[in-house]
């Protein structure tokens, strides 16, 4: 995951862990969310349901929590009261303004899914779970494997098509 390459992530428990690590392979979805937000005490529930269908069946996907919580405090205890076992950036961290600023994150929540390279696989995130739940998995996985060269498209007379 190169958008994260050299950073720390921590884990609801707290414990610190490295992208290279936990997040290879996988499908990866960024949560811009706050614990004083209406809508996101709304989708909160309805994401953490949705990762833990996922991850029951061995689903490769990961959240990454981007806070916009006022301290570390209303943070911590959002995460341990209302989230699934995903990933954060720490409260305050830099990147939390510059992954605002590149995804044109304006409200919350926010679920928007990225590839490798941290280029957009959708912005509607949140809409595909709640409209699709699980199902919208398989889109994002089999667009997260174009973009890593896993599945061959080949464009013939303005279609595409999937490649053997």
């Amino acid at each position: 995951m190169n958008v994260f390459s050299g950073r720390q992530l921590c884990k609801r428990s707290g414990v610190i862990v490295y992208p290279e690590e936990v997040v290879q392979s996988k499908v990866v979805a960024l949560y811009f969310s706050a614990s004083w937000c209406p809508p996101c005490q709304e989708f909160t529930p309805i994401l953490k349901d949705f990762y833990e269908e996922l991850q029951a069946n061995d689903m490769p996907f990961e959240v990454i929590f981007i806070s916009s919580d006022k301290s570390a405090e209303d943070m911590d205890r959002y995460m341990k009261e209302s989230h699934g076992d995903w990933l954060a950036l720490s409260f305050g961290n830099e990147m939390i303004k510059e992954l605002k600023t590149r995804y044109h994150i304006t409200l919350i929540p926010k679920l928007v899914v990225i590839d490798d390279d941290g280029e957009v696989v959708t912005l509607m995130g949140r809409r595909e779970v709640t409209e699709n739940g699980p199902k919208c998995f398989k889109q994002w996985a089999h667009a997260v494997g174009v973009a890593r060269g896993e599945i061959a498209t080949t464009v013939t007379r303005g279609t595409v098509s999937e490649g053997d």
